[in-house]
């Protein structure tokens, strides 16, 4: 598992995430104890004003960040190495996200603060297409590719949702929300549900994909900053009251807090 981290000071960081066992702990319980540990891959001064955005595909060993300076960069997480700009971007990066089947990454799509959408192919990163989500005042927030690459989901700074169809290379609906949302992802419930998720200030809805109907709200109190699907219908947020918050998409339920570091530890090694 890799995790990359940038910083209004224009760095990247990428590091290796690791489970470590200690078989010392089977003596007094019936399973081993097990921390996470993180080892640094990489420090670069990437871009020439803030970093807006990461994305990475850990499996095939990529990763890219956005920045204010109008452009994406690319890395390769096992070789530690800088592969160089991406130029095409007319305005700030602010979302980024890789479209994977299997362990291969197929695309990279790139939002930028004049409301575009970059479609690159991840073999060799030519530009594709270059798609409108938003009206050029109305800046990309957030950005979701659905796990069969036909669709994307982006939500504006103004309050906008927009669907585009990657196929056709066009949007395919938008509409006004009751308020901005900061963030959407796809993910899927315990039963295999095909869900998405949207952070709205302190509260995150859970939406049916197909008619897009609200599932449930979650309350996380303060604002949320950034949230993570995982497997087995696991949804984690972060946000202003410094702590990690697992949900579960089938019932809308909070599993649990970070700072019950041991439950954490579990559920991310073994999710």
């Amino acid at each position: 598992m890799a995790l990359v981290a940038g910083s209004y000071e224009r760095f990247i960081w990428g590091f290796s995430l690791k489970t470590l066992t200690n078989p010392s702990a089977t003596a007094t319980s019936a399973s081993p104890s097990e921390t996470l540990t993180l080892a640094p891959l990489f420090s670069y001064s990437a871009h020439t004003g803030p970093v807006r955005c990461v994305a990475a595909a850990p499996r095939a060993g990529l990763a890219a960040s956005g920045g204010a300076d109008d452009s994406a960069r690319l890395y390769d997480l096992p070789s530690a190495a800088d592969l160089g700009p991406l130029l095409d971007p007319s305005a700030a990066v602010s979302a980024l996200a890789f479209y994977s089947r299997g362990p291969v990454p197929r695309n990279l799509l790139a939002a930028c603060d004049d409301g575009a959408l970059l479609l690159y192919d991840a073999d060799g990163f030519a530009l594709l297409a270059t798609l409108r989500a938003f009206p050029r005042h109305e800046a990309v927030e957030g950005l979701a590719v659905h796990p069969s690459g036909r669709v994307a989901l982006a939500v504006g700074r103004a309050g906008a949702l927009a669907m585009l169809n990657l196929v056709r290379g066009r949007r395919s609906f938008a509409c006004r929300l009751e308020r901005p949302a900061s963030a959407v992802a796809y993910a899927e419930d315990r039963d295999g549900g095909d869900r998405f998720v949207m952070a709205a200030e302190e509260k995150v809805s859970v939406h049916d994909s197909v008619d897009a109907r609200i599932i449930h709200q979650m309350d996380c109190g303060k604002r949320v900053l950034a949230m993570a699907p995982a497997k087995n219908g696991v949804l984690y947020t972060g946000g202003e009251d410094r702590c990690v918050t697992a949900w579960d998409l089938s019932s809308g339920k909070d599993m649990g807090h970070s700072d019950n570091w041991e439950w954490k530890a579990y559920s991310i090694s073994r999710g």
